[in-house]
């Protein structure tokens, strides 16, 4: 009997995106790092390339977020300062670059200055050497003013900045394309509205090989199979040609997990989970295992037990 090929016969690839300058390129950062540039899906070599693997981006905050001290206890007294913070994530933990967010720019929080923000991320790039990922605080008003002071401050760096969205790609585009940076692309989830705002980025001039999709993250147990479908399906659109999709894709693992009851709460609360200090980076590690399947080429990760686990899934998968 015969054995059909079931190989699929994909007719494109995932743009490459490069993130990060070296001294010869401008910037300051001692490595790039490139991800995309799949014309396969994860995994599955047989049918094609996979020319670069998944890379963790560190989390990092200006101000220590609102975590369960079995996290910030993890990370140690490091996490009161972002460049102390940054430098434990790659000389410690390993990651591959780092992911910055303005916590305390949030009017809730500390209300901190675009100045403030912008003096931030100076200080990290002073004191590490790989490359950045920006965010702003989430709050899209206060983010219209610390985004610009922060993309001047890496101006040159290569970094990726976040987020565009259909009510602010305007204001991000100029920023980027006049510092000499990459954006990142945000939809609540929904690969329409993903598709709208890329489209938006490019009649705004900004070119899409420079542009990573975030289509926001959910933790194991709050939409993980929906969101994996998201990504999944953004990415077999891409492999067939759409350009409007082929782009590399952003999870924001840490931030998402250590929201949720069952990676904050201890016995106590869940009687018969198991202890919190095991639970809770392991909640986070294959929360990043399965987006890894779903087609993320970043997940940006939090809990230094949890990246260790995922770097020995990406080893061995690898």
């Amino acid at each position: 009997m015969e054995i059909p090929n079931v190989k699929e016969r994909w007719t494109s690839k995932i743009n490459e995106v490069t993130i990060g300058a070296t001294k010869e390129q401008g910037g300051t950062r001692a490595k790039t790092i490139t991800v995309g540039g799949q014309t396969t899906l994860p995994f599955l070599t047989f049918e094609g390339e996979i020319p670069n693997p998944a890379v963790i981006a560190g989390f990092v905050a200006d101000t220590p977020p609102d975590w369960p001290d079995v996290l910030k206890n993890a990370i140690g007294s490091e996490i009161n300062s972002p460049v102390e913070w940054a430098q434990k994530c790659v000389q410690e933990f390993g990651v591959d670059l780092i992911s910055l967010k303005m916590v305390g720019a949030d009017p809730s929080v500390k209300d901190a200055s675009p100045a403030d923000c912008a003096k931030v991320v100076q200080d990290v790039l002073k004191a590490v050497d790989v490359p950045l990922i920006i965010w702003g605080c989430g709050d899209e008003e206060k983010d219209n003013l610390i985004l610009p002071e922060c993309s001047q401050a890496a101006r040159g760096e290569n970094c990726l900045i976040g987020s565009a969205k259909e009510s602010n790609y305007r204001t991000v585009v100029a920023i980027c394309k006049a510092d000499k940076h990459k954006i990142i692309s945000e939809a609540p989830v929904d690969i329409n509205i993903g598709k709208q705002v890329n489209i938006l980025l490019q009649d705004a001039g900004f070119d899409l090989k420079d542009v990573v999709m975030f289509q926001t993250t959910a933790a194991l147990g709050y939409g993980l199979d929906y969101v994996y479908t998201i990504l999944e399906r953004a990415r077999t659109t891409g492999l067939k040609g759409d350009k409007l999709m082929a782009a590399p894709q952003i999870c924001d693992v840490g931030g998402e997990t250590w929201r949720i009851k069952e990676a904050v709460a201890d016995e106590d609360v869940l009687p018969g989970w198991g202890k919190l200090e095991k639970r809770g980076p392991m909640w986070e590690a294959v929360c990043a295992a399965v987006y890894l399947q779903a087609g993320a080429d970043i997940m940006i990760m939090a809990h230094p037990e949890a990246i260790k686990r995922f770097q020995n899934i990406l080893n061995k998968l690898s």
